[in-house]
């Protein structure tokens, strides 16, 4: 990845170009081809280009995590993007989830160097023919991963179902358009969400046949050196996800257009086999549970978790400048909702609003689910070594140090965010040196228990709980048994319970997929593609010492709870987001998502 930032900027300056018209991309051929086509490392910065607006950081959207905008969390941040988003104010003119003109400025750079930098032209390696190949190899196989990428970025925020039931995605666009091109508007039509889907599998297969599994050994163009690009298990992880869009119900078209119901059972067939194919073809290995401080380090390359397919990696403090209480010097930005508290089941495995899970509202921290505490810092528990955190009120009404009111950034929920934060004690302030320190950070944008999640709602979604699948050796009921005792929850009743009924099991997989990756960005779009509630009330809690002890008010299931924030997206068309107005009105052949 050093690499990768390094070409990058080498050749910043032939990367710029103007952003125009529908697929806001400049239309022509003019690239400086006399340096660009004929230098290597230039030829491979533009191609490096479309790595380089991948996130880096989880906290990508105007400063927040993606999931301040779900029920998981609140930003105490009122004038970011995100909260002024939850308070409805999204149209097709103001919309921060707007990927589009990024993606199609990387599909140009994918596309000119398909056609460009792989010629006879352009020689990788003047004293080593082998070496040029896997260079070559390496490079297509990464701009077909990278175009699969940017496709399923698009499909995730813009696929919708249309004001008359069709169910489309984006325009697909497989070249550098010329001039002519862009006089072609029926180019930049929007192609069905099943042709989207299609696509990225496709590339993804392209992808794959050209890189190698995955970067070991000592080899300089496929060995550790190169760890942190795309590589072949990434492709498959890849198509696991569009299949799994592909098949949820949210994308299926209605009405004139509805498929059969045989039809959408293809589609979650065809989850099972490409998310078969990462497992074993992928050699990716059982799912293994979270860890303590999993996704803080390493600081060089080759020591990435075999969790992380694949990942981006950086070294600094910025996240904990954001998410650190106050008085660690943060600006306790992300808050960890009471809702999403809640969601963490008792470690005999009964979510905690059952009787039967031995939870009490008034010790509420105990004998829960191992992700729980590798996820939320709560009242009492000890901050990066130092001292536990004082969320809470004194019998006297005063305000400690890390409850709301004591300083105007501490948590509006009780609850600050640990997963993604450095341990370090005195991070962000050491008396001895009068400074900060940095760390390194690893953000998984593909994780091998993805494909578990992906593969174990199609399982269940084809046969049940329990039922077999042609061409699976796993059932729904066996990977949630596997994931939920790796995290502590070894009994099984509840499991059972569950395992009688197809829908309730779909409910657990969704709560256990909600905590397994809470704070990586997919809650925002799950619960968009499985038409969950979109305006649950952001709840915390409010603790109360006594001589006697704590006394917490919030964390009873069966009260109403604290509010600390409504969410105004009651509104059906929520479930869609809107294609920008300047796209819509420059071309008539874009149709709109419903309700926009």
């Amino acid at each position: 990845m050093k690499k990768i930032i390094y070409l990058f900027f080498t050749c910043m300056f032939v990367a710029v170009w103007s952003c125009q018209r529908v697929l806001e991309t400049k239309l022509d051929n003019s690239y400086g081809d006399e340096i660009t086509w004929k230098l290597p490392d230039y030829a491979l910065g533009v191609l490096m280009n479309a790595y380089a607006n991948i996130p880096n950081l989880p906290s990508s959207y105007d400063g927040d995590f993606l999931d301040v905008a779900t029920d998981n969390a609140y930003s105490n941040n009122p004038s970011s993007d995100l909260s002024k988003y939850v308070k409805g104010r999204i149209s097709p003119t103001v919309n921060p989830f707007d990927n589009w003109g990024t993606a199609y400025t990387q599909f140009r750079n994918i596309h000119l160097f398909l056609e460009r930098g792989l010629g006879d032209n352009i020689i990788y390696s003047l004293s080593d023919s082998l070496k040029d190949v896997k260079i070559r190899n390496r490079s297509r196989g990464e701009a077909h991963f990278l175009r699969a990428w940017w496709g399923m970025e698009l499909l995730q925020v813009f696929g919708g179902i249309t004001a008359d039931g069709q169910a489309l995605g984006y325009p697909i666009i497989l070249k550098n358009l010329t001039m002519e091109d862009q006089g072609n508007m029926e180019m930049m039509s929007r192609n069905t969400y099943e042709e989207c889907v299609l696509q990225i599998i496709a590339d993804c297969d392209s992808a794959f046949k050209y890189l190698p599994l995955n970067y070991v050994g000592g080899d300089e163009e496929t060995g550790v050196k190169q760890d942190g690009r795309a590589n072949g298990r990434a492709a498959l992880a890849l198509q696991s996800r569009a299949a799994l869009f592909g098949a949820s119900p949210a994308y299926q078209p209605a009405g004139s257009f509805a498929l059969s119901e045989d039809s959408v059972n293809k589609k979650w067939i065809r989850v099972v086999a490409l998310s078969e194919r990462a497992i074993h073809t992928g050699a990716l290995g059982a799912y293994t549970a979270l860890t303590e401080n999993m996704y803080v380090g390493p600081s060089v390359q080759g020591d990435t978790n075999d969790e992380f397919i694949f990942r981006t990696w950086f070294n600094s403090n910025v996240l904990e400048r954001n998410n650190f209480p106050p008085l660690f010097y943060g600006a306790g930005r992300t808050n960890p909702s009471q809702n999403l508290v809640d969601a963490y089941p008792a470690k005999n495995g009964f979510p905690i609003s059952d009787a039967r899970s031995g939870y009490d509202p008034q010790n509420p921290y105990v004998n829960r689910d191992n992700r729980f505490y590798l996820t939320i810092f709560y009242n009492g528990k000890v901050f990066n070594g130092d001292r536990p955190l004082e969320i809470y009120t004194d019998s006297n009404g005063m305000k400690m140090r890390d409850v709301a009111g004591y300083d105007y950034q501490n948590t509006a929920t009780g609850y600050y965010l640990k997963k993604f934060m450095s341990p370090k004690k005195d991070m962000l302030y050491n008396p001895a040196t009068l400074g900060a320190v940095n760390d390194f950070h690893q953000y998984p944008l593909i994780r091998r228990a993805e494909v578990y999640y992906n593969l174990a709602e199609a399982l269940n979604e084809i046969a049940g709980p329990k039922g077999a699948v042609t061409g699976s050796s796993h059932t729904a009921y066996n990977i949630m048994k596997e994931i939920r005792a790796k995290n502590g929850v070894t009994a099984t009743n509840y499991l059972d319970e569950m395992a009688i009924d197809k829908a309730l099991f779909s409910q657990l997989i969704q709560n256990e997929r909600r905590i397994e990756f809470a704070f990586e960005n997919k809650r925002f779009f799950d619960l968009r593609r499985n038409l969950l509630p979109l305006n649950e009330t952001i709840k915390g809690v409010e603790i109360v010492q006594t001589v006697s002890g704590f006394i917490y008010r919030g964390t009873d299931p069966d009260e109403a709870g604290i509010v600390v924030e409504q969410r105004n997206l009651d509104d059906p068309k929520h479930y869609y987001l809107p294609l920008s107005y300047d796209k819509i009105v420059t071309n008539n052949n874009l149709i709109q998502n419903k309700g926009w």
